[in-house]
């Protein structure tokens, strides 16, 4: 069973991940990777010596293929379980949420196969004990 926890703030060490609820004029953006049918919030882990904020950045940029956009920092989130990125049950993984407004974008050269503009939530999610979650908090937040 996987638990999502939210805060305001946790050690900028313990910050693995990057996610960003990426829109564009009104609509939802989700990315669909090449090895996978479902589709996902863009995001990724942060590489070493990369600050949370510049992972959150180019993660958006390869994932979406955005080259002009506003991001900002919604909150931190946890997640405890077995998962596609966590081996263990019982270690809580740390990453930052992000929004992002997308003004301008090129074409992608990433894992990511396509995107998807649309109007509402996708229904596929790749990941879905927690992206929903991710989305409703921002919307708690009065992001959304």
């Amino acid at each position: 069973m996987l638990e999502v926890k939210f805060y305001d703030k946790v050690a900028d060490e313990l910050l693995k991940f990057a996610v960003i609820i990426a829109r564009t004029n009104g609509k939802w953006i989700f990315c669909k990777h090449k090895d996978r049918e479902t589709y996902e919030i863009p995001g990724g882990h942060r590489e070493i010596g990369e600050t949370i904020y510049d992972a959150a950045q180019r993660e958006l940029m390869e994932e979406t293929g955005a080259v002009e956009f506003d991001i900002k920092p919604i909150c931190v989130y946890s997640v405890k379980g077995r998962n596609r990125v966590n081996e263990s049950n019982d270690e809580e993984c740390f990453g930052m949420l992000f929004i992002a407004e997308i003004v301008l974008f090129e074409e992608l050269h990433s894992e990511i196969e396509k995107i998807v503009i649309t109007d509402g939530l996708i229904k596929d999610w790749t990941y879905p004990n927690i992206q929903p979650k991710l989305i409703e908090e921002a919307k708690n937040r009065g992001y959304l």
